[in-house]
């Protein structure tokens, strides 16, 4: 059976299961799953029950799928991700981006936790990703290309959308929420970075890291689906305190921010235009 053929299958489940056709799909990433409170009439389906979907088992991923309405508008929330390190492929990894991606969304908001890279951002402060460096080591991408889906070389030149950036910072103001932009670097995990890794991130120019995110954004980018990215730096990456770091605080710091970066992205829904 063929990647493609497990996301048909997927997508006619969810099609069965409910008559809702999201044109936004957000990925809650850890602590975050707060916004899926606020939907309208949801419909849940575990991703046990929907085949071929891959299990969530980091810490702060509850792993269900929700349809329902925010502000009046149809979305997906995906209450939990998988990652890489988990030992998923990345096939795996993307498999719910391409099943919504078939399902009809035009736009993915992908949230999650990071470090901060740059000492300008302090543990809280929520940023919206412009722009990403997979450090990964591997591409989601790799592989036979289907041409339904996307070409074979598809350009990354504006990989988080422009007008989604701009709609997101004069929902930011209008919340009176402090939102700030920066580059994402992602690695494998699960380890956390060394700081001689941080120092080269710093180096590169980039401002958080993480350690998801970037599959996702590829596949949907692939798909010909515009992406907007969320992240709140829940602490200091290695080597900027002498702190060690722990998930524990990640959660913790995505608990506070959570009813903020909430609010966030329900004030983008209702402004945003696809």
């Amino acid at each position: 059976m063929y990647h493609w053929d497990k996301v048909d299958e997927a997508l006619r489940y969810i099609e069965r299961r409910s008559a809702i056709r999201p044109q936004t799909a957000i990925v809650l990433g850890s602590g975050l799953g707060r916004i899926a409170e606020q939907l309208e009439r949801p419909e849940i389906i575990p991703y046990e029950e929907i085949p071929y979907w891959p299990r969530s088992t980091a810490p702060g991923h509850e792993g269900k799928l929700l349809l329902g309405y925010l502000r009046g508008k149809p979305v997906a929330a995906m209450q939990g991700r998988v990652h890489y390190y988990e030992g998923y492929t990345m096939a795996e990894v993307t498999f719910p981006v391409r099943v919504l991606g078939q399902l009809g969304i035009k736009a993915l908001v992908v949230t999650n936790a990071s470090g901060a890279v740059n000492t300008d951002i302090v543990p809280g402060s929520i940023v919206a990703i412009e722009d990403h460096i997979n450090y990964m080591g591997t591409n989601p991408l790799i592989g036979v290309n289907n041409d339904d889906w996307g070409t074979r070389f598809p350009d990354m030149t504006a990989a988080y959308d422009k007008e989604f950036l701009r709609v997101l910072e004069h929902a930011a103001a209008k919340e009176g929420i402090a939102l700030r932009r920066g580059v994402y670097i992602a690695f494998s995990g699960p380890s956390f970075e060394t700081p001689a890794e941080i120092r080269m991130a710093r180096t590169f120019g980039t401002d958080i890291v993480g350690m998801s995110t970037v599959p996702e954004v590829i596949a949907a980018n692939h798909m010909g689906i515009r992406v907007l990215g969320i992240s709140c730096a829940a602490n200091y990456a290695a080597g900027i305190t002498s702190e060690k770091l722990t998930h524990q605080e990640v959660l913790e710091t995505m608990s506070k921010a959570g009813e903020s970066v909430a609010r966030l992205i329900e004030a983008f829904i209702e402004e945003v235009r696809l």
